[in-house]
């Protein structure tokens, strides 16, 4: 699994002109299911996000998690962080799960997403949608995670 995490104020996702999840000040997560992932790389991956020390303490200092903040998430699947581009021009998406699989793994971690944070604070995309996403980014900060490398 890879997750693009982005330090957010706030997010909001748009289908068709409607807001369908939105957050406050926490994560935008992008999130690309592999073809061989598993409900133990999701936990893998959820843990490691809920934890990422990368919001500010009273010193300036990335010593806070989201757990610490008491943050929020905007969860969106993102088959394109599978993108290779190793060869020509245009990319493969061969590594990336199908619909089934990814969907199911979606669903899984956001589920661990309200378990942790709670069903208030923690927005979803539409899984297959064509999606409009706008963010404030607070830094920016961004951080790219690949379970194959937690």
């Amino acid at each position: 699994m890879r997750a693009l995490i982005q330090r957010i104020e706030s997010a909001s996702v748009e289908v068709t002109g409607e807001v369908v999840g939105s957050c406050g000040r926490g994560h935008l997560i992008l999130l690309g299911v592999g073809a061989a992932d598993t409900e133990a790389a999701a936990d893998k991956l959820w843990k490691k996000i809920l934890n990422l020390r990368i919001f500010t303490d009273d010193d300036g200092k990335t010593n806070r998690s989201l757990a610490d903040v008491k943050g929020s998430a905007l969860i969106i699947s993102q088959f394109t962080l599978f993108a290779d581009a190793r060869r020509g021009n245009r990319p493969s998406f061969t590594d990336a799960a199908d619909a089934t699989l990814a969907n199911s793994l979606y669903e899984y971690l956001c589920s661990l997403a309200e378990r942790d944070l709670g069903t208030d604070r923690v927005g979803r995309g539409i899984f297959g949608a064509d999606m409009r996403v706008s963010l404030i980014n607070d830094g920016p900060f961004t951080v790219m995670l690949d379970t194959d490398h937690l």
